[in-house]
């Protein structure tokens, strides 16, 4: 295969790895505490012969956006939203995992659980459990949450040094190897939701280029290859 096919084959797979990640954006726009991610290329450049370069791009993951998305009044006494840094931390069976979601609810035992059912731990890293017949649900800016039978806990909120490091699992849910901080700077907001920070506009049109793009590289293909057929025809003939 020669060089030219090589390096738009690679800029094709790199195409279709930003497709991948913009659709994901495009999917998640009214999804509660998402955050839009970039595919982040480098160029790599290989020197095999001495006056030979390729140029190909180089896939090393994605850069996530950790901006705030629009927060918006619901008024839900069980809805809640971060100004700031930080994330709440929920109980699963492998271990603490992290989320922007705050659209909680009571499961049957009366634990303050996530829209996927997992308990969310208090600073403590304990599930926050709601008396039989309490009513009047109260969340401080600070994260403690009362009823008008007395306090139940402080919801816990952390951050993390490297947040880009946080790997993505589905369901609004993050995991890290890192240690949490308490993240002391952030607030807490009852009766308001965190929306997804994807700016609607941007993605479609990175999809729309993203096509054109891909377009433009399958007509270099095919400019290659009807180069290729016609350089052999000629040979073929010649011999």
């Amino acid at each position: 295969m020669e060089n030219t096919s090589y390096i738009a084959l690679s800029r094709a797979t790199a195409l279709e790895r930003k497709m991948q990640v913009v659709a994901n954006n495009v999917a998640n726009m009214n999804t509660t505490g998402f955050k839009s991610e970039s595919p982040l290329f480098i160029e790599y450049v290989e020197k095999p012969q001495k006056d030979e370069r390729y140029s190909m791009a180089l896939d090393l993951g994605t850069f996530r956006d950790t901006s705030a998305g629009p927060i918006t009044m619901t008024g839900n006494p069980l809805d809640v939203a971060l100004e700031g840094d930080g994330y709440f931390s929920v109980d699963t069976l492998n271990g603490p995992r992290y989320t922007r979601a705050g659209n909680f609810a009571l499961n049957d035992n009366r634990e303050l659980v996530n829209s996927a059912g997992l308990p969310v731990l208090d600073s403590n890293g304990s599930t926050i459990t709601f008396p039989p017949n309490a009513s009047d649900i109260r969340i401080s800016p600070q994260g403690d949450v009362s009823t008008e039978l007395g306090p139940l806990g402080r919801i816990g909120i952390v951050r993390f040094e490297k947040e880009q490091a946080l790997t993505q699992l589905g369901n609004g849910l993050y995991q890290t190897n890192e240690k949490p901080v308490a993240a002391e700077d952030t607030a807490v907001r009852q009766g308001y939701l965190e929306g997804s920070n994807v700016k609607a506009i941007l993605e479609m049109t990175n999809m729309i280029e993203v096509n054109r793009q891909y377009q433009s590289v399958q007509r270099l293909l095919q400019g290659e290859h009807e180069r290729l057929r016609n350089a052999y025809q000629k040979l073929s003939r010649l011999s």
